[in-house]
């Protein structure tokens, strides 16, 4: 079992959150919220408008995310499904805990896998930084799913 940080579409309430319920994929199980416990670019970049983290510790902002306990095969999944590791890398950082279920606290930490990128196209440092993602939010960068691409 592993800890993942998730911050973009996979989040519930996002385009691909479903994947994360999908038993055939693996077991993951929700944890509680968190975000990152140093600063990260945030961008929505890319003809597809897919929320990026970029791997660049120390700039930006914390990130909110939520995390998931999740098994091997799940992990194998969301490797495949980020692309990992071309599109985006694997690494393991810490995240602070917001909310967790069944106990905890705030304020606790905890190691997480992350998919970030340290691939990427030079402009994307000089998009805005975002502290949290909302396909649907005031930025007005709708996603497009992959089922549409």
């Amino acid at each position: 079992m592993a800890h993942v940080f998730v911050y973009g579409t996979l989040k519930r309430g996002q385009p691909n959150h479903k994947v994360m319920l999908d038993g055939t994929n693996g077991w993951a199980a929700f944890r509680g919220r968190g975000c990152t416990a140093e600063p990260y670019p945030l961008v929505i970049a890319g003809e597809h408008n897919i929320p990026r983290l970029l791997h660049l510790p120390g700039r930006g902002h914390c990130v909110v995310g939520e995390i998931y306990t999740v098994d091997e095969q799940m992990l194998c999944f969301l490797d495949d499904f980020e692309g990992c590791p071309d599109m985006y890398q694997r690494t393991a950082m810490q995240v602070r805990v917001l909310e967790w279920e069944g106990g905890g606290g705030p304020g606790d930490s905890v190691q997480c896998f992350v998919y970030s990128t340290a691939t990427y196209a030079p402009e994307w440092v000089h998009l805005p930084y975002h502290d949290s993602y909302d396909s649907e939010g005031p930025h007005g960068l709708r996603y497009n799913p992959r089922e549409n691409r």
